[in-house]
């Protein structure tokens, strides 16, 4: 692709080489005017002959010059642009030409403080910290450990910390990477300006800028407040990151808007705070500061949730953070995930002090060390102990994943959510089109019309496929047997200020975009400016400007000799064509389907223009022109859009569009992506596209009451954007904003999901955003939900593997509570060490390598899932309790079969078993023994069984392999977690052999018979399971029901149309299209 860079100096901002000059303000009776000055004379020190023209009053003598501007006035600024800038002048006491005093602009900075942004606090270490520490799962380890040291059982209490330890580094490490949010809206203000004050000329900082002062811009200047501009030439300002436009915004600093209803892109006589001055010069009056902005609203909007208790009453605020501390621990806030985990782990902490009961209870409460002992092992068997630490993990290892798919996740909680979106808001410009223009077609009178299909490079003028009246240019076709055609392209090179050259084996490009796609549409017949000129034998004599006041831009071009001169003019279609020397007919005859399109005028033989009693030189020049050609421009998608939308749409996620372009243009590119239907009827469509303002006008009732939502919403302000998003949330939607301007920044926070654009983002954008795409391409996005929905599989194979293990420790345990010493004292069959061995290092390992499983093939084929629900589907808490029973018992075979093939039964069960080993607790350890290794056998066929909840271990690819057994491809497709089976297999043997180790730390004695018990379960164990899920497919309980979806079947239950590939090439996505343009300005 190209590479735009921005030229040091504007060369169309001066003015035209010659006398003329534009009249600039016309005084009427109806509308009082502000006669124009030079912008470069020297400061005005005496007051004009007119003053009231400029101003009512002076802000000097005024009673009211130092008090602050009233409530009424400050409601009248927000519509400055339908105000006169006198009538501003009289409302905020000031001068149009003096400006304020020093003595004034001091009163008033003192009274209404700075011109900046308040930025938002940022977040501290030891709050990452504390967040780590209050989650319900870690308190229950934290009461569990204390217990452990309390009864001075000291490795058992330092296995439990080091857990804790882990999963708050793990989570520490994670967050602070992801949390450090700082607002970078004060890196858009200008730290220097010029203001005009005592009549003078001076630089001030931006932050000194009050409203009423006089600021002059020039080209590279940023705007350093709310201006409404009364003066100017050829200014245009680029509000992309504000509005989403795709262009520079011509200002017409005379007008006065005739309605206060105004889109804020549609503004032409202001400049907004945070924009860049394109080209040209202006002078305008503050109107608004600091957080009265448009900037500072988006900033206000931007504000944390808590802020919203900043200004109440010390009570008030102190309620207010006792609720957010108690709910951050209580599962109250965060995202789906988070809460369900932390209800879930509420739920635990609950159950454990059930089953301590329970264990005391049978024991008579008779709580002593034993007692204490056991119950400790009830409780650690009931707490997942790793799944903080593999949660945090695996959600790393995803962020890795999506960085190789170019997306930056700066925010680890929404990996899990943005699997589960229903809806996706995305801006236009760069996201999903490539915020270039093209030169898409051209009709060009005796020649016919020209077409530009398969571009690639909006630079690359080779790139593409070029045919005149369906002939191929390529094929051979003499340019020098149609001066029609000729001319034509003298007039797009000539008539030029771009330039367009490669570098480095890369198109560069330099210019306006308009400019550049002229430039490039001409090059593609090797009409190079600078070899035009050189093979014509002109120099230039004359160049006039694009005025956004007469929308067209003429060079005059000379012989050597200076005997005779070409005049070449392009603009805007109403603003050309009167020009022309044909008939009114003629004129009239002149359309073009496209409405928005650049007119080029070809060139006329003219003599020397520039005489004396000539009335203008621009006018003479532009006069008595002969029709050259009709461009259509437009900003392409992208490449991969098209592709990317219908893979959403199949996915059931439907596609939005807000964008602050014009709903022509939105529509037009709506079309071409696949946002809107071109089968579906006409009406429909129509109620699908709307107007921001049409939007705004409607009350959240009256949008409750829409059946569908708008696929396109031009003309976007933040505030419509933000009611979108609440309008999905309030019908349960779950959505992801897109976004790259400041613009995009409130509901880009506001939204479920917040993705930001990396390259041509503001800092602003990506601040506010949960993730930030690096290549600013919406298929990433894709990329992303499959990847989020490929984590959320995954949550639930390694939560299912996790539970299971806890639901057969815990029914081991209670059933095993009737096996009593001689003591009297249950006696339980798997140590404290045991059971946390089984969970931090057998479990963990498998867990991680549930969590790297590849996604399924089906898996961007299937309806979101209901993050309502969660994680905890009733299938996967279904599935969990019948795997656990089956674990729990098998177990629990293992270790009766023990005591009484070793033993006489339960009468043979020592005393004190539970506190060390004895001579009389030979068959207990034994059993125990037996019992470790079939847990263990169990959770490592259990790894590959959650590999899927329905399809069989021996065919979880019937789609690849259908009615064929697929199990080596199954177990070795995932390395790693096929590497942890086989390390769980091997770990097993010295943990149960190892001497002193075994009975010291574990409790238990080495096997030797006993493996035939083990080997037995583990068979019976995977018949169960298997059977189970035979009975789901052939009764469709749960993900029994849902055959392997395929491509077909994905297209047909979207509605769309299997005629047209997923894998749409670029190509196709825009022969498909409407021809769509932009307006050059």
């Amino acid at each position: 692709m190209g590479i735009e860079t921005t030229p040091a100096v504007e060369e169309s901002t001066e003015p035209p080489i010659g006398p003329y000059t534009e009249p600039r303000y016309q005084e009427t009776p109806e509308r009082r005017s502000v006669p124009s000055y030079d912008l470069n004379e020297k400061p005005v020190t005496t007051p004009v002959s007119h003053p009231r023209a400029l101003v009512s009053r002076s802000a000097d003598t005024d009673q009211h010059a130092s008090g602050s501007p009233n409530e009424r006035a400050k409601d009248r600024l927000k519509d400055a642009h339908f105000l006169e800038p006198g009538d501003i002048a009289d409302l905020i006491q000031t001068h149009l030409q003096n400006g304020l005093s020093s003595t004034e602009a001091d009163a008033r900075l003192q009274r209404d403080g700075p011109n900046a942004v308040r930025e938002v606090e940022s977040v501290s270490i030891w709050g990452i910290l504390l967040r780590q520490v209050s989650n319900s799962l870690t308190i229950v380890l934290l009461i569990t450990m204390s217990l452990s040291f309390g009864i001075d059982d000291y490795i058992e209490g330092g296995v439990i910390t080091a857990v804790i330890l882990l999963n708050i580094v793990v989570g520490f490490a994670q967050d602070y990477k992801a949390e450090k949010q700082i607002l970078s809206l004060h890196r858009l203000s200008a730290p220097i300006c010029k203001v005009i004050r005592d009549g003078r000329v001076t630089s001030v900082k931006a932050e000194s800028l009050v409203v009423g002062d006089i600021v002059r811009l020039a080209v590279g200047d940023i705007v350093p407040a709310d201006l409404r501009l009364f003066d100017g030439m050829n200014i245009s300002t680029d509000e992309a990151l504000l509005t989403g436009e795709s262009l520079p915004v011509l200002k017409t600093p005379l007008a006065t808007l005739t309605a206060a209803d105004i889109p804020i892109g549609d503004r032409t006589n202001m400049a907004y705070s945070g924009s860049s001055t394109t080209q040209g010069r202006a002078t305008g009056i503050v109107v608004a500061i600091g957080m009265s902005t448009e900037v500072g609203k988006i900033a206000q909007l931007l504000q944390d949730q808590d802020a919203t208790a900043s200004d109440k009453s010390p009570l008030v605020r102190t309620l207010y953070r006792i609720k957010s501390f108690f709910g951050n621990i209580l599962g109250l806030v965060g995202t789906p995930l988070q809460v369900k985990l932390s209800k879930f782990a509420l739920l635990l902490f609950v159950l454990a002090i059930i089953l301590a009961i329970i264990v005391f209870s049978v024991n008579l409460w008779d709580v002593q060390g034993e007692v204490l002992i056991y119950g400790i092992c009830v409780a650690v068997a009931v707490i997942p102990e790793s799944l903080i630490a593999v949660l945090t993990i695996t959600m790393a290892v995803g962020t890795k994943a999506m960085a190789r798919g170019n997306v930056i996740v700066r925010k680890l909680q929404c990996l899990e959510a943005v699997g589960g979106v229903t809806n996706i808001c995305s801006d236009k410009t760069g996201t999903l089109t490539q915020g270039k223009m093209i030169a898409r077609s051209a009709w060009i009178p005796g020649a016919g019309t020209l077409t530009v299909r398969q571009t690639t490079d909006p630079y690359d003028p080779t790139s593409g496929v070029v045919q005149l009246d369906e002939i191929d240019w390529e094929s051979g076709y003499p340019i020098e047997e149609n001066p029609a055609l000729h001319t034509f392209l003298s007039a797009l090179a000539l008539c030029n200020l771009s330039v367009v050259q490669r570098e480095n084996e890369v198109w560069t490009a330099v210019g306006e975009p308009t400019e550049i796609a002229l430039h490039v549409l001409a090059m593609r017949f090797g009409f190079v400016k600078s070899a035009v000129i050189n093979r014509q034998d002109l120099e230039l004599h004359t160049e006039y400007p694009f005025d956004s006041a007469i929308k067209k831009m003429t060079v005059v071009y000379s012989n050597p000799e200076g005997t005779c001169h070409e005049v070449y003019t392009k603009g805007a279609p109403e603003a050309v064509i009167p020009s022309l020397a044909v008939s009114e007919d003629e004129k009239q005859s002149i359309q073009w389907p496209q409405k928005d399109s650049v007119f080029s005028a070809s060139p006329r033989k003219a003599p020397p223009i520039d005489k004396p009693d000539m009335v203008s030189p621009r006018k003479a020049a532009e006069t008595d022109l002969l029709f050259g050609g009709l461009v259509g421009l437009y900003d392409p998608p992208r490449i991969e859009t098209a592709a990317a939308v219908r893979k959403c749409q199949m996915a059931g996620v439907a596609v939005h569009m807000l964008t602050g372009d014009h709903i022509k243009t939105a529509t037009a590119i709506a079309f071409e992506v696949g946002i809107l239907d071109r089968a579906a009827e006409p009406s429909k469509s129509s109620k699908l596209v709307m107007a921001a303002d049409e939007f705004d006008r409607l009350t959240d009732p009256e949008i409750d009451t829409i059946e569908d939502l708008p696929l396109v919403i031009a003309r976007c302000s933040p505030t419509t954007k933000v009611r979108m998003v609440e309008a999905m949330h309030r019908r349960q939607a779950f959505c992801v904003m897109t976004g790259d301007g400041v613009n995009d920044s409130p509901a880009l926070k506001r939204a479920d999901v917040g993705i930001a654009m990396g390259k041509n983002g503001s800092d602003v954008a990506k601040e506010a955003a949960d993730m930030v795409l690096t290549d600013d391409n919406f298929s990433s996005i894709v990329k992303a939900v499959e990847e989020g929905r490929r984590l959320f599989d995954n949550i639930q194979k390694f939560l299912m593997h996790l539970l299971i293990s806890n639901i057969a420790q815990v029914i081991l345990l209670l059933i095993a509570l009737a096996f009593k010493d001689a003591g009297g004292d249950s006696v339980f069959p798997l140590s404290p060490l045991e059971i946390l061995w089984a969970n931090l290092i057998t479990s963990s390992f498998l867990a991680v390598g549930l969590g790297l499983e590849e996604a399924q093939p089906n898996i961007m084929y299937r309806p979101p899932h209901d993050l309502r629900i969660g994680v905890f589907t009733r299938e996967l808490i279904t599935d969990k309790m019948i795997y656990g029973t089956f674990m729990g018992s098998l177990c629990l075979v293992s270790f009766v079969c023990v005591i009484y093939a070793a033993g006489t039964g339960t009468s043979d069960l020592g005393d004190g078993c539970n506190q060390g080993y004895n001579p009389s607790c030979d068959i207990v350890f034994r059993a125990r023994a037996t019992t470790y290794a079939t847990l263990t056998f169990l959770l490592l066929v259990t790894a590959w069984e959650v590999k899927h909840f329905s399809w069989s271990l021996f065919n979880m690819d019937p789609v690849g392999y259908p009615r064929k057994r697929s199990v080596f491809s199954t177990i070795w497709r995932n390395r790693f977690l096929f590497w942890a089976v086989m390390a769980g297999f091997v770990i097993a043997f010295p943990v149960i052999y190892l001497p002193v180790v075994n009975q010291l730390v574990f409790k238990h004695h080495a096997i030797t018979w006993e493996w035939g018990i083990v080997l037995g379960c583990t068979v019976t164990y995977l018949a169960c399971v298997e059977s189970w899920k035979a009975v789901k497919r052939a009764y469709g309980i749960g993900s029994g029901k849902h055959a392997p979806m395929t491509l077909e079947a994905a297209e047909t239950r979207a509605g769309l149309s299997t005629l047209t590939p997923l894998s749409m090439s670029a190509n196709a996505s825009v022969e498909m299209s409407a021809n769509a343009s932009v307006e050059m300005k």
